[in-house]
C-alpha cells in the first residue's frame, strides 16, 4: 500500500495481536514494523493530508485534529493492553518504511533506555478541583444598610474565599505527597484552563503518577479513599494510560 507512514509508538516485540477491528488514523489499521529488535507501530496515511504543508494546515482545524487525536489515542490505548508502548507525538510522519527505520536507528539508545524504565508500568492521572465559590450559609446575607456594613461583608467574603483556597491547597499537597510516596515517579502539570477543559471549579492539582501495572488496583483504592475527605473538593482519576508524562526526550 502506498502512502506516508504515520507512527504511533515504539515498543518491544509483543506476542498478543491487536484488536482485529482496530482502525487507526485515516482509517488504516495499525501494523508493526520491526527493526533492530524494536517495533514501530505505523499506519499508511495519504500524502494529500499528511505531507508537511497540508498537515500544518490540518492542525489548525479543530474538528480534524479532534478526529485524528481520537484515532491516535485509540491505537495507544490498544497497545497499552498488550505491551508497554512509548508514544510518539501526534502527527509523527515519515516518507516510507526506510524513514521509520532510520528514525529507530538514530534514537535506538534512548528508546531502549526509556522502555526499560517504563516496562510493566502505567500512568494514572489525578486532578483535584475546588468549588469556585465557598458554600453559602444557611441564612441569606443581609442587605448592607451602610457603607461600613458593605465593607464588613466584603471582608468576610474575601476571608471565606481565602480560607477555602488554603484548605484546597493543603489537601492537594497532602494527597500529592501520599500518592507520590506510593508511585515510582510523579509529575506535576500546570493547572488546567477551565475555558478549555470546561470543568467546573478551580483545578488545584493536576498530576501524573507512574505505577507498576500490578499495583494499580491498590493505587486506585488509595485515591478512592480520599474522595469526600474534605467537603468542596472533587477528585478526578483517569487511566491507566501509556506513560506519556514519563517518556521524556524519547517522545
Amino acid at each position: 500500500m502506498t502512502g506516508l507512514r504515520y507512527v504511533y509508538a515504539v515498543c518491544r516485540p509483543f506476542g498478543t495481536p491487536l484488536q482485529s477491528q482496530l482502525s487507526g488514523v485515516a482509517g488504516d489499521p495499525p501494523r508493526g514494523l520491526t527493526h533492530h529488535g524494536l517495533v514501530a507501530v505505523v499506519s499508511h496515511v495519504p500524502e494529500r493530508d499528511f505531507a508537511e504543508e497540508p498537515l500544518r494546515a490540518h492542525l489548525e482545524d479543530l474538528d480534524w485534529l479532534t478526529e485524528t487525536a481520537r484515532a491516535h489515542q485509540g491505537v495507544i490505548d490498544a497497545l497499552t493492553t498488550v505491551t508497554t508502548p512509548l508514544p510518539l507525538r501526534l502527527g509523527t510522519v515519515f516518507r516510507d518504511d526506510s524513514g521509520v527505520r532510520t528514525m529507530i536507528e538514530a534514537r535506538e539508545e534512548d528508546f531502549r533506555r526509556t522502555l526499560d524504565r517504563l516496562e510493566g508500568r502505567v500512568e494514572w492521572g489525578v486532578k483535584v478541583y475546588a468549588e469556585s465559590e465557598p458554600q453559602e450559609s444557611a441564612q441569606p446575607a443581609q442587605k448592607a444598610t451602610s457603607g461600613r456594613d458593605y465593607l464588613r461583608q466584603r471582608r468576610m467574603q474575601t476571608r471565606s474565599h481565602e480560607e477555602m483556597w488554603q484548605k484546597a491547597e493543603s489537601f492537594s499537597t497532602r494527597l500529592h505527597e501520599k500518592l507520590s510516596a506510593f508511585a515510582e515517579d510523579s509529575r506535576l502539570h500546570p493547572p488546567q484552563n477551565p475555558a478549555l477543559s470546561k470543568a467546573t471549579g478551580r483545578n488545584v492539582l493536576n498530576a501524573a503518577y507512574l505505577v507498576p501495572r500490578s499495583h494499580s488496583e491498590e493505587f486506585v483504592e488509595m485515591v478512592d479513599r480520599t474522595k469526600g475527605e474534605v467537603p468542596g473538593m472533587r477528585i478526578e482519576l483517569t487511566g491507566p494510560w501509556a506513560a506519556y508524562s514519563f517518556a521524556g526526550e524519547a517522545t
